[in-house]
């Protein structure tokens, strides 16, 4: 019975010297916690999984792209940034990468950063003839401008965003106002969002820019039209995203690589952890839905990673080893 005892001691002190050497091994990790509800959502995400499953000493700290992306590589904090839209700084992250201060680990959204033109799930199923834009615009019947039925309507960006640019001249270069569409600003995000609501609450046709991942692609099925032709990015660059253009062309909306991007501190200290980081990536849809469920339930970044580790076991069980897994399990 003593060697029973004495083996049973042994054998907690060797799992807690290990769980120690683990913890020791990951250290103090800082995450980026970037001002969009997405990239927020998984910050938390990595902070519950880092802590509870690997014994890390995690931080959250405040975030945004360029800023982050600057004290990252002159600095090297913070550790990591979850959800880095890459395409804003690619050949400065190339650079930073070819030096060896930063990485750039998994994709962590499978699908890309998606911009595009939209139609409600519920058109796209009663008109199986849209696939395109060219499409849609053929059938102006279908989407009536909301403030005068007897047009139709194009709905664009807020004034100030970017993919107001694009789309005001995507819709030029369509000639969608000799097809009777006008483009509708909406004045804000909020007013962009609530035009989609709406139509989705009268069963009203709506086309227009959207991107994912998002609260409200999470709520409302809607179906990304094709533009007809590939994305030209020499096109986009020079017209397409230009105020004005003076001849802009039909081109398609480029996806946005959408990745993890750490120290190379982080990777030398948190070896067990970088693991984790290289696997773990997710899809649009389900983002959508974790951020939908967060808009309904006025849920924080933190409400909304614990609802994801509770909800989708299955998908986020595939990146840690089974132990980890029952780890972050009993935390929640």
């Amino acid at each position: 019975m003593k060697k029973l005892i004495a083996s049973t001691i042994l054998a907690a002190g060797l799992y807690a010297v290990a769980g120690s050497a683990q913890a020791a091994e990951c250290g103090d990790v800082s995450i980026a916690e970037m001002n969009w509800a997405s990239a927020g959502v998984a910050a938390y995400v990595d902070k519950i999984i880092l802590e509870s499953g690997y014994g890390c000493t995690v931080t959250v700290v405040t975030g945004d792209t360029m800023p982050t992306f600057a004290s990252m590589n002159e600095k090297g904090q913070p550790d990591m940034a979850p959800e880095f839209w890459v395409n804003a700084v690619r050949t400065a992250l190339d650079q930073a990468i070819a030096e060896g201060r930063l990485i750039q680990a998994a994709p962590l959204l499978s699908d890309g950063g998606v911009e595009g033109w939209w139609i409600p799930k519920f058109i796209a199923d009663a008109n199986p003839d849209i696939k395109t834009v060219e499409d849609a615009l053929k059938r102006p019947d279908l989407f009536p401008a909301p403030e005068d039925p007897t047009k139709a309507a194009v709905t664009n960006c807020p004034s100030g965003w970017n993919c107001q640019v694009s789309t005001a001249n995507l819709y030029r270069a369509l000639g969608a106002k000799d097809k009777g569409f006008e483009l509708v600003d909406t004045g804000s995000a909020a007013g962009l969002d609530g035009s989609i609501a709406n139509a989705f609450e009268n069963k009203k046709g709506w086309l227009g820019y959207y991107w994912a991942p998002t609260a409200i692609l999470g709520k409302y099925e809607m179906v990304k039209l094709s533009f007809g032709v590939e994305h030209d990015k020499a096109s986009w660059d020079a017209c397409t995203a230009v105020p004005d253009c003076a001849d802009p062309k039909v081109n398609a909306y480029p996806v946005s690589d959408v990745y993890t991007v750490v120290t190379k501190g982080f990777a030398e200290k948190a070896g067990v952890a970088m693991d984790y980081v290289k696997t773990r990536k997710w899809d649009n849809a389900t983002v959508g839905k974790v951020l939908a469920w967060m808009e309904d339930n006025q849920g924080t970044n933190e409400d909304g990673a614990k609802h994801f580790l509770e909800t989708y076991p299955d998908m986020w069980t595939t990146w840690v080893a089974p132990e980890v897994a029952e780890k972050v399990k009993a935390a929640l």
